[in-house]
């Protein structure tokens, strides 16, 4: 019989969720401990007007699929962390891709927030755990915290945290913001 020490982590199931060219494929690629698997298709003529990634942001490919990645957390805890992809043509995918999961990190951009509602949305009514983590594109956010909390009209006690999709540490404190959101949530039978 193992010793506690000697225990496997247990494995825990991560959604990293949000609108079209938000950072939810980078979010995963700064944390992962492994070469993270992604379902990059270079976008086409066709998605023109269809995938709108933003002015700023000079995206050339699209998640067609999914992202996967993994982050141990400690000797206890390993995350596995599913990214979605961002267009409401691959919305069927949610389902089962957040399926057994834990929490959900939903990425924003700040500058485009019409964009999460739907992935704001999605996880109220899957009644998940979520965090909603506003990338700050170029080091900045368009707008403060406060005014993403009322814009999206998350619950007070949805945190709401600014973070940097590049940045490993700046992804690590933004996942261990919804693990104690989720740990909340069970120890006091809530959920979101």
């Amino acid at each position: 019989m193992r010793s506690p020490e000697q225990a496997p982590p247990i494995p825990v199931k991560i959604v990293v969720a949000g609108g079209f060219g938000v950072g939810k494929t980078t979010t995963v690629g700064a944390i992962s401990e492994i070469s993270p698997l992604t379902t990059e298709a270079v976008m086409t003529s066709a998605g023109v007007g269809v995938d709108d990634p933003g002015q700023a942001t000079g995206k050339t490919t699209t998640t067609v699929a999914m992202d996967f990645g993994c982050v141990t957390i400690d000797r206890s805890l390993k995350l596995y962390l599913f990214g979605t992809p961002g267009q409401s043509r691959f919305g069927f995918m949610w389902d089962d891709l957040s399926h057994g999961a834990l929490g959900a990190l939903v990425v924003v951009d700040s500058s485009r927030l019409d964009d999460c509602y739907p992935a704001v949305d999605y996880f109220e009514r899957a009644r998940l755990p979520f965090v909603v983590a506003v990338n700050a594109f170029d080091g900045k956010l368009a707008h403060d915290l406060d005014e993403v909390r009322w814009a999206l009209a998350v619950d007070e006690r949805i945190p709401v945290v600014a973070f940097d999709a590049r940045n490993r540490i700046s992804v690590r404190d933004a996942l261990l913001v919804l693990l104690d959101r989720a740990l909340d949530d069970a120890v006091s039978g809530q959920t979101a």
